[in-house]
């Protein structure tokens, strides 16, 4: 289920060194650093207010670091261009919505904006990434319904056909399992799972990082607590240090150390 396509012996493709970050005065991150595996799945963890947004935002050039620095394939972000990274690093947000009155596939075109020249139209090979896109979501059959009418779970599902529009190499999602049923989240996750991408994303739900992540990064006020396989990162001891909650953890298949964790209830004086 995870991306076992991972490279290995390879530079990482998107990294960040030692990357601060404050707002209104309060640091959000914290000397943060992350390499993730080209190919790979890596999850940010941690509790609301850790930093996994800011960090996700800073990774995609969106905000820049008060200090450390953010590379893609060994090079400084601000090195790249904005075009250039947008055809690299797709981005998908918590929350998207537009006053615009767009289809499901105007929606997943706007992913082709970056290999385009302003104003010109789209090609072939715009249409059939966007076809694939849309394929790949199990959207084809609502490509000509408007944006607006979509459920919440449904917007996701198009923003995610959008940023595979774009064709990235890197991929980024902020929580992108909100709003989803059970069975929509296995599929969103084992799509991003399977992606020759890299991807970073950021989750709440701890058995489902253990599920899909091939390593994951533990974030606490704004720091890095924790960061490994999740067999060997989400323990006992560090699900009650960070979240503040009792639990247990298990093995249950014996072929796989992926860990399964059931909850007991919170940690008495958090």
């Amino acid at each position: 289920m995870s991306g076992t396509h991972a490279a290995e012996g390879r530079s990482p493709t998107l990294g960040a060194d030692r990357v601060s970050r404050s707002a209104d005065g309060r640091l959000i991150l914290d000397g943060v650093s992350l390499a993730p595996r080209p190919g790979s799945v890596t999850g940010l963890l941690g509790p609301n207010g850790s930093g996994k947004s800011t960090l996700l935002r800073v990774l995609s050039g969106v905000l820049s670091p008060a200090s450390g620095v953010v590379t893609l394939d060994g090079r400084p972000l601000g090195d790249w261009g904005r075009r250039a990274v947008a055809r690299r690093v797709a981005v998908v947000e918590q929350q998207a919505d537009t006053l615009v009155e767009l289809t499901v596939a105007d929606v997943v075109r706007l992913g082709r904006v970056p290999h385009r020249r302003a104003w010109t139209p789209t090609t072939g090979a715009d249409e059939r990434a966007v076809r694939t896109a849309l394929e790949r979501t199990g959207l084809t059959d609502r490509l000509d319904q408007p944006w607006h009418t979509l459920s919440g779970g449904e917007r996701q599902r198009v923003q995610i056909a959008r940023a595979l529009a774009q064709e990235p190499r890197e991929l980024l999602l902020d929580e992108p399992t909100n709003h989803l049923d059970i069975q929509h989240q296995l599929d969103l996750l084992n799509l991003v799972a399977e992606l020759p991408v890299t991807s970073v994303v950021a989750l709440h739900d701890l058995n489902l990082a253990a599920m899909y992540c091939d390593q994951v990064v533990v974030l606490r006020e704004g720091r890095v607590v924790a960061a490994g396989t999740p067999a060997a990162t989400l323990t006992e001891s560090l699900i009650a240090d960070v979240y503040g909650v009792r639990a247990t953890v298990t093995r249950p298949d014996p072929g796989d150390d992926r860990p399964f964790i059931r909850f007991l209830g919170t940690v008495a004086g958090k």
